[in-house]
């Protein structure tokens, strides 16, 4: 006798349907054969302990167990519900009326419990796309799952839980999110806020401009200037995400395990700040069992690299091709796997080693030469890829006292929000083109015609401040944005000369 159910496996972000055949025959032997690794093996033990001790008979007969396609890798524990389920049916002590029309996944514990999986969204996605009626899994992912419409989302505690729902003997009410109440609920809860900032207002303009145009930012100055605290303000100034992107984010997380049990969809956008410890393969993703990174898990968000000097070079380097691609591809001998990775860099540093180089009142000790090779330790093609670099100075004691109200994220968000929208109708017949930072030459050509007066204040920039080359584009690009918050056609002299202030680590002279 021959029964069927289906599971499904995650390959890198989006999932594949698994057809599980279950054989019964004669002898004694158990087989599972379609390329299984040690996890799945093991489903063996798992399932004759939780059939113990749940009081369900595992046949004495010849089982061979089938994962179809045979070809793909089949990873982890989610298929000891599925084979169970199969074993079950093969043997009748499950019905057989509904196994074809529900994807099932889930780990089984030796007393018979459900244990969670990650990487259920993609699973849930593909089931519907595949016109599967619904999808039985743990309790514990019910509320990611709940966020697919159009799929009932069957969840149990237990095996006997499910046995009975597909006997007929338990009605299981599907679960039910109601995904746009719930995105618009939590789209605009901000668990910090730049009214905590006090003073500073010269890098809440450049972060504005760097929200307003999806552009790259590093941040230097000394210790306690308020660099990292800056940056976690970041992402609430950022236009909230749309549903799409919010999925997209989701599916991500899902598929690394992230997503807390009472959270199915995340809504706010993504901050990611890895140790300067981190090795490439963290940073980028990959492994034996190729998982996403961290820049991946920023995907919509900010990344943020403190004490950029600290990290090792080869981390840093790993960055420059997802940061101009906005996805990174791991590849290996007999697959690849893309990952999206469209982030906002927002990197901070010390001027130098001691932290005090060009500091208003404490003097560097780091001697001839040192400030110079701290920076180098910063590649150049890097650097090529940061459009605003913002000098951050220490807060005066008056403006931590003087009690002024600081503006808050949402009405910063507000005038980003705008811009976005401008951006959004510019690039609308543009395959890849979202904001300004993202301007190829051909765009560049289009949207941001210079003047003679605006071309004379980029070449003395150029001449007198010793710019390098690879600014000019950055220095338009930032120009175009400004000129965007300011609800102008054209780019004006003062969109460029505001532009140039925001290139620190290209003016010759400045480390000395």
């Amino acid at each position: 006798m021959l029964v069927k159910t289906y599971s499904s496996t995650v390959f890198g972000i989006n999932a594949t349907t698994i057809t599980i055949e279950v054989n019964l025959g004669q002898g004694i032997n158990f087989f599972l054969v379609g390329l299984p690794d040690s996890a799945v093996k093991e489903s063996h033990q798992r399932i004759k302990a939780a059939f113990k001790n749940n009081n369900f008979n595992f046949p004495g007969k010849e089982i061979t167990v089938n994962m179809a396609p045979a070809d793909i890798r089949k990873e982890g524990s989610t298929f000891d519900l599925p084979i169970a389920l199969g074993i079950l049916a093969v043997s009748e002590q499950v019905s057989l009326l509904k196994l074809a029309e529900y994807v099932v996944i889930g780990e089984l514990s030796l007393d018979g419990n459900l244990n969670p999986m990650k990487g259920i969204l993609p699973i849930a996605l593909q089931a519907k796309t595949e016109g599967f009626k619904g999808i039985v899994l743990p309790s514990g992912n019910s509320q990611e799952a709940a966020v697919v419409e159009g799929i009932e989302v069957i969840a149990a505690d237990n095996l006997k839980q499910v046995i009975d729902f597909f006997n007929g003997d338990l009605e299981i009410a599907p679960i039910k999110v109601n995904i746009s109440e719930e995105f618009q609920r939590k789209v605009d809860e901000l668990e910090v806020d730049f009214k905590d900032v006090k003073g500073q207002m010269n890098i809440k303009r450049a972060f504005e401009i760097a929200a307003a145009g999806g552009h790259n930012v590093i941040l230097i100055g000394p210790p306690g200037a308020g660099k990292s605290m800056l940056a976690k303000r970041l992402s609430t100034i950022l236009p909230p995400m749309s549903i799409e992107e919010a999925l997209e984010t989701t599916k991500i997380h899902s598929v690394a395990g992230k997503i807390k049990m009472e959270k199915g969809l995340v809504t706010q956008r993504p901050f990611r700040k890895p140790h300067h410890t981190i090795s490439d393969v963290a940073l980028v993703g990959g492994g034996s069992y190729p998982q996403p990174g961290e820049i991946s898990l920023a995907h919509n968000g900010v990344l943020f690299l403190d004490e950029l000097p600290e990290y090792k070079r080869t981390v840093l380097e790993v960055m420059r091709q997802p940061l101009e691609d906005r996805c990174v591809t791991i590849s290996r001998a007999k697959f690849s796997v893309d990952y999206p990775a469209s982030f906002m860099l927002v990197a901070a540093m010390n001027p130098c080693p001691c932290g005090y180089h060009n500091h208003p009142d404490k003097e560097c000790v780091c001697g001839p030469g040192v400030v110079q090779r701290y920076l180098n330790k910063i590649s150049g093609p890097l650097l090529d890829r940061i459009d605003l670099h913002v000098e951050v100075t220490p807060v005066s004691y008056d403006e931590l006292t003087n009690g002024v109200p600081s503006e808050g994220s949402k009405d910063i968000r507000i005038r980003v929000q705008k811009a976005r929208l401008l951006q959004r109708e510019r690039y609308a017949e543009k395959s890849g083109v979202h904001c300004n930072a993202q301007m190829s030459r051909n765009e560049l050509d289009a949207h941001c015609r210079i003047d003679e007066s605006g071309n004379a204040i980029l070449k003395t920039a150029m001449d007198r401040l010793g710019l390098s080359a690879r600014a000019y584009d950055r220095i338009i690009k930032v120009a175009r944005t400004i000129a965007d918050l300011d609800h102008s056609e054209s780019i004006e002299v003062r969109h460029l000369a505001e532009a140039i202030q925001y290139r620190t680590l290209d003016k010759e002279g400045w480390a000395g």
